[in-house]
């Protein structure tokens, strides 16, 4: 084991540059991996898809069917190709988002600039009352005026599909010509009518509309269904609607500033719709996420981006990985994200988990690392490579204080990323670049951790995407190309804390 002297860490988070280390490349991180792979503790260990990309490239927006035992989900498939169209729609089916079956694209974008739908949007799909499944996607041409319109699809097995364009829903003149998208259809079995939500904007501002019909194919304006309530204007994307054990949800995606997926709460359809006190289930590592359920369990899913250049430091990307997440139900309706079991269940080979390095004032017994609170202190751990499940609780930290886990570590084993608890801003914070104490954080969301004696912490580690469950509360997603093939640890800053019993599984 390699100790590191605290003193010669000092102040390295305030001033490290970013030439501590060249940052790689998505190519240059396959190439690690080849080289490390031999050499890996569970070489021999199968690695599970955690959040699946597509056959056809990358997963977009995401829209959850549930019929007959089975979760069909559509996503717009984010090809990349540079050809003129873009974004088919792909189906990914799975029962229980532990294994998953990838069908391609179903439904294809138009073939010439002449068709409304040379680019499809998000929808969703409903097994109408004629036993035929239904499509409503967007279909979006930036050469047409408007760009966007609700567009309609059937069929009998839900991966051979007909459009159908004479069926084709534009917007009124009271709503945005130019936003009016995301189709969400449902059944409403008290009137006997089917209702379609639509994101669009009425007035300056983002509203959901609704529309009904009784066939499917023709559609009435019933008006503005749900406003923007979060102070901003914002366009309220991939909205879902459905009940749940006694409540109505309601979920959506801020498109600005924060992109953020968000619900709302109602005893009835037609609401009102309440903010529950945390009305987010993630940082903006997490985008258009829809509900969906089979009567017993609910999920939320969504996707996590790449970034630009396929670089760390870099911006979220639109489309990346499809991320899913179990959300548990408390007595007052609020909704919580939680660790699904049935991944969970995947992990069943636990690895030896001990420090390679750590500074002079770290002490480790039994599988946990304490700091002293002594300015920077870190343990490092072996590199990562494929699927994990990386397990601990913290305990006996400063409330104010600034600890976490870091990434692919610096010359100065100081992570080149980080995910943070920090006290003094009641945040966990993501940073994609070592200098924590001048870099604005990339990722954040409020959590107060003066309320809590312990953080129970599960973090699933795979293909590019790291996903950090707290006291199955809040889940925070981040993108790290470096999360694979390339070392990982604890670390503190000026802060006494415990991480107890630290466990890593593949």
């Amino acid at each position: 084991m390699q100790r590191l002297n605290a003193l010669v860490l000092v102040g390295i988070l305030a001033v490290a540059s970013v030439g501590c280390g060249a940052e790689k490349t998505n190519e240059e991180v396959v190439d690690t991996v080849e080289t490390k792979e031999e050499n890996y503790l569970g070489e021999s260990i199968e690695d599970h898809v955690i959040f699946p990309a597509s056959v056809e490239g990358l997963v977009g927006d995401t829209m959850p069917f549930y019929d007959d035992g089975t979760y069909n989900v559509f996503y717009l498939a984010d090809q990349r190709d540079g050809k003129q169209g873009y974004h088919p729609w792909g189906l990914i089916k799975t029962t229980d988002f532990s294994s998953y079956e990838d069908k391609g694209v179903v439904i294809n974008y138009g073939e010439s600039v002449e068709d409304q739908d040379i680019a499809l949007g998000t929808g969703s799909v409903i097994k109408g009352k004629d036993g035929q499944y239904h499509a409503f996607y967007t279909g979006h041409n930036d050469m047409f005026e408007p760009k966007e319109a609700v567009m309609h699809a059937v069929s009998s097995d839900m991966e051979n599909w007909e459009k159908i364009p004479e069926d084709t829903l534009y917007a009124g003149d009271n709503y945005a010509q130019n936003d009016f998208r995301d189709p969400y259809v449902y059944y409403v079995e008290s009137d006997g009518l089917y209702n379609m939500l639509v994101a669009t904007r009425k007035d300056n501002i983002g509203v959901i509309a609704r529309f009904t019909s009784d066939d499917l194919k023709s559609w009435e304006d019933a008006g503005v269904f749900f406003e923007n309530d979060m102070g901003t204007d914002s366009n309220l994307e991939c909205p879902s609607l459905l009940t749940y054990k006694g409540k109505w949800y309601l979920a959506f995606s801020d498109q600005w500033p924060d992109r953020l997926v968000h619900y709302r709460i109602a005893d009835s359809i037609d609401g009102p719709f309440t903010i529950p006190d945390q009305d987010i289930f993630d940082c903006n590592g997490f985008y258009a996420g829809r509900m969906e359920t089979d009567g017993d369990n609910l999920y939320v899913v969504g996707w996590n981006g790449t970034k630009k250049k396929h670089t760390d430091s870099e911006d979220y990307d639109w489309g990346g990985n499809m991320v899913t997440y179990l959300l548990r139900q408390n007595e007052d309706g609020s909704l919580f994200p939680v660790l699904n079991p049935k991944v969970e269940e995947l992990f069943s080979n636990e690895l030896v988990v001990e420090p390679l390095k750590m500074t002079e004032t770290t002490s480790v017994e039994e599988g946990s690392i304490s700091f002293a609170g002594d300015q920077y202190e870190m343990a490092g751990f072996r590199d990562l490579l494929g699927s994990y499940l990386i397990k601990t609780t913290i305990k006996e930290f400063d409330k104010d204080g600034m600890f976490g886990f870091c990434f692919n570590t610096n010359d100065e084993n100081v992570g080149r990323l980080n995910i943070i608890f920090n006290g003094a801003t009641n945040r966990i914070e993501f940073y994609n670049g070592e200098n924590i104490m001048e870099r604005k954080a990339q990722s954040y969301v409020d959590f107060d951790i003066s309320g809590s004696d312990q953080l129970d912490v599960s973090m699933l580690v795979s293909d590019g995407v790291v996903c950090m469950y707290v006291n199955e509360k809040m889940a925070f997603t981040t993108r790290m190309y470096m999360s694979q093939g390339s070392d990982w640890g604890v670390f503190s800053v000026g802060t006494k804390v415990k991480f107890d019993n630290i466990r890593a599984y593949k």
